[in-house]
């Protein structure tokens, strides 16, 4: 089974909120990229979002750009990032998935990506800048390579194309619960409720909840109406601050797990 698909129905069978962490792949390095997903795991993060650095991320806000920009500068590549999932899967099986932009799946080759991917240990991809309508032969791609395929909805996408959506995806939904682009806000949106409940009339697939969310009190007012919460910016703040120095993975894994243990019943991990 798919780890994440095994994951989130660990999660429901526990009756507990699930929490997927971004970080950018390559910042500072890919070396500490990998000692950041082992700590992340221990930490409390049920799926790891890896950002795969790319020159033109518009969907990110400047904080995540510039993890972008840190990544390119450490000399990340898709080849590289591929090579630390692989360095994780040897100790850890914290679902994986790639954040990435089509530009760099077109360059690679999307057939060749996909069963590279899926051969190192990724367990879905979540491609920005890839309409469902727009796809391709990506979706079947994906299941002959036993990836899900992570789709996103936002305040307005309309109801109607909230059905086709999420009958392609897989894993679980990404709700982005403002317009605009990646970043930390002051405080949450009032419409996410509403838009959960509606998204649910049209699918069981877990729905994780992100854009925004950027300490303790806001990731457990979000996770009331999700089965997870979604953290980047945040968390690559953190990565930002202390990205140089020796204590960088105990001052992030700190933080996510003070997230984890926001959003789970007392006692939980």
């Amino acid at each position: 089974m798919n780890r994440i698909v095994e994951r989130f129905a660990r999660l429901r069978q526990r009756g507990e909120k699930g929490l997927v962490i971004y970080i950018g792949a390559g910042d500072p390095d890919l070396e500490a990229t990998r000692r950041l997903a082992l700590a992340l795991d221990k930490a409390g993060a049920d799926v790891l979002e890896l950002g795969i650095p790319f020159s033109d991320p518009l969907a990110d806000g400047p904080v995540n750009q510039l993890a972008a920009q840190r990544g390119l500068e450490s000399g990340t590549t898709p080849p590289k990032v591929l090579e630390t999932v692989r360095a994780i899967r040897r100790e850890s099986q914290v679902p994986i998935v790639f954040f990435v932009y089509f530009n760099l799946l077109h360059r690679y080759g999307l057939e060749r990506f996909i069963q590279e991917a899926s051969g190192a240990g990724v367990d879905g991809l979540l491609v920005l800048d890839l309409p469902p309508e727009e796809s391709g032969n990506y979706a079947a791609l994906m299941k002959a390579s036993g990836l899900a395929p992570i789709y996103l909805l936002a305040p307005t996408t309309p109801e109607d194309r909230v059905k086709g959506i999420v009958a392609q995806g897989e894993g679980f939904l990404y709700y982005v619960s403002r317009e605009g682009v990646t970043g930390m806000q002051a405080k949450v949106s009032g419409t996410i409720g509403s838009m959960t409940d509606m998204i649910r009339r049209h699918t069981r697939l877990p729905i994780a909840i992100g854009f925004g969310i950027s300490n303790p009190e806001q990731a457990r007012e979000v996770a009331a109406h999700g089965d997870a919460i979604v953290v980047g910016s945040a968390v690559v703040n953190q990565i930002a601050t202390h990205g140089r120095s020796p204590d960088l993975v105990d001052r992030v894994s700190s933080f996510v797990l003070s997230l984890s243990q926001a959003i789970r019943p007392r006692g939980g991990a």
